[in-house]
C-alpha cells in the first residue's frame, strides 16, 4: 500500500506540472515544474518524505529504463544527426568543458568560503 500511496503522490505532481504547464503554454516543461512542486512540498514538509522513498529509491535503481525512449529517438533522428555529426560534436565538448569549469570555480570559491568561516 505504501508503495502505491508513494506512486499517486509522484503523478500527482507530474499531472500538477503538466497542467501548470499547460496554463503558461510550455514556456516551462511540466515534469520540470512537478518537480519543483514535489520538492518544495517535501521541504515544507506537506506529507511524510517516507511516503515517496521507496518509489524514488525504484526509479533511480531503474533509471536507464527511463533513457530507452530518448535513444530510440536519437536513432530515428539518424538522417539528421548524419548531416550535422561535426557540430554536434563540438557543441557538446565545449559546453562540457564550460560546465566542468563553472563547477570547479564555484566549488572553489565555496571551499574557500568554508574556510574562512571555521578560522
Amino acid at each position: 500500500m505504501k508503495m502505491v500511496k508513494g506512486i499517486f503522490i509522484i503523478l500527482l505532481f507530474y499531472f500538477l506540472g503538466e497542467g501548470i504547464s499547460y496554463l503558461i503554454n510550455g514556456f516551462i516543461p511540466g515534469n520540470i515544474i512537478g518537480m519543483i512542486l514535489l520538492f518544495l512540498s517535501l521541504c515544507l514538509k506537506a506529507f511524510d518524505p517516507d511516503n515517496v522513498k521507496d518509489v524514488a529509491n525504484a526509479f533511480t535503481r531503474n533509471m536507464a529504463i527511463f533513457f530507452i525512449p530518448a535513444g530510440a529517438g536519437l536513432l530515428g533522428s539518424y538522417g539528421l544527426i548524419s548531416k550535422f555529426w561535426m557540430s554536434i560534436l563540438i557543441v557538446c565538448s565545449v559546453s562540457t568543458m564550460l560546465v566542468i569549469a563553472v563547477v570547479g570555480v564555484i566549488q572553489q570559491r565555496m571551499e574557500k568560503k568554508k574556510d574562512e568561516g571555521a578560522v
